[in-house]
């Protein structure tokens, strides 16, 4: 422990981020370890992991040790005459000085943030809110002074989490620099939310929601296409669609219901009791959803889940990060899922 703790280039990286921020190459600050709640029993990430609240000061000296590395890139840059950019040579150079760091698998992620323009961050791992207030602020400070160019820090927060916190808590983050916050909403549905042990409730969901909305973030909510099965899809799409319109969030991300071997979700939609869908199905149920939104958002499917395909063999829907503008492009994408269903019947 105590080579690591001396060793200057040291820093965790987390497991998980959104798919988003992967294309924006967001520099990954892990502020926790794991999931607070970790019941889930749709989920299969961090089970069997002790949840831990990272000290800021173990945290600043991860942002520390990410900027050396980009200083030193730089350094043998400009020396070779490439003027700052991080070619695959500077890459090879600093590798001969830093044979130790080859297998680290956060090197790859800060290169690939400083040759996106090193815009965007996020915070790991599941739930950065749950941190105190000043804590969380102390962080978002000396990560803004020591990487300036980062224009948007982002991460996940549970609905609960955000509800329970204080406005004025939520204000001081927002304004010392957090600026979106991803949140798995999965469905909107009351019982379906106790089946899967979400720990939140519709009502948690909107006050979250809207309170962050409030404070100023920029909100992803995320919902689950197919949770319900057949069985209950219809109160899953109407109640989701309730809750977000009540919510109306900057954004709202599909991610397809997908059985994970090993959760306990899995073992009951393999016994039927789920009631398994087809492709046309899903479609069937995100059109429900759709035409019951009422909302500005970007309704964006920027997932692998989203795999439908036309009668052409192309994706159905765009996997855009920024999505379909509500309400301007909504008889489009109904449009789309017309087309989807009738060519999976």
């Amino acid at each position: 422990m105590s080579s690591v703790l001396n060793d200057p280039y040291h820093f965790e990286t987390g497991e998980y981020r959104p798919p988003s921020e992967g294309g924006s190459s967001s520099l990954l600050v892990r502020l926790t370890r794991n999931c607070p709640w970790n019941h889930c029993t749709f989920c299969g990430m961090y089970k069997g992991e002790k949840f831990e609240l990272r000290p800021p000061s173990e945290i600043i000296c991860d942002i520390n040790a990410m900027h050396r590395i980009s200083l030193d890139l730089k350094e043998i840059s400009i020396k070779s005459g490439r003027k700052g950019s991080i070619t695959s040579v500077v890459v090879s150079e600093f590798f001969k000085k830093k044979p130790n760091l080859y297998f680290h698998p956060g090197v790859g992620m800060v290169i690939s943030f400083l040759n996106a323009g090193g815009k965007t961050a996020f915070f790991q791992d599941a739930d950065s809110l749950i941190m105190k207030t000043g804590d969380l602020t102390e962080v978002l400070t000396h990560l803004k002074a020591v990487f300036p160019s980062i224009e948007r820090i982002t991460s996940y927060g549970r609905s609960r989490t955000i509800a329970r916190k204080p406005a004025l808590d939520l204000a001081q983050i927002h304004h010392a620099g957090l600026d979106r916050i991803h949140i798995g909403l999965e469905t909107g549905d009351a019982n379906l939310l106790k089946i899967i042990k979400k720990g939140s409730t519709p009502e948690d969901h909107v006050k979250g929601g809207k309170k962050a909305m409030e404070a100023g973030f920029q909100v992803s909510e995320y919902w689950m296409p197919g949770l319900g099965g057949k069985f209950r899809s219809k109160d899953h799409a109407l109640n989701t669609a309730k809750v977000l319109n009540l919510i109306n969030p900057h954004y709202i991300r599909s991610r397809p219901f997908t059985p994970r071997p090993g959760t306990i979700f899995y073992g009951n939609a393999s016994q039927n009791d789920h009631g398994p869908m087809s492709p046309g199905d899903q479609l069937l149920e995100i059109r429900q959803t759709l035409e019951a939104l009422d909302v500005t958002s970007r309704i964006c499917f920027d997932h692998a889940g989203n795999y439908w395909s036309g009668q052409d063999g192309r994706l159905l829907l765009s996997q855009s990060y920024e999505g379909y503008p509500f309400p301007e492009k909504k008889q489009q994408i109904l449009a789309l899922l017309e087309k989807g269903i009738q060519y999976d019947s």
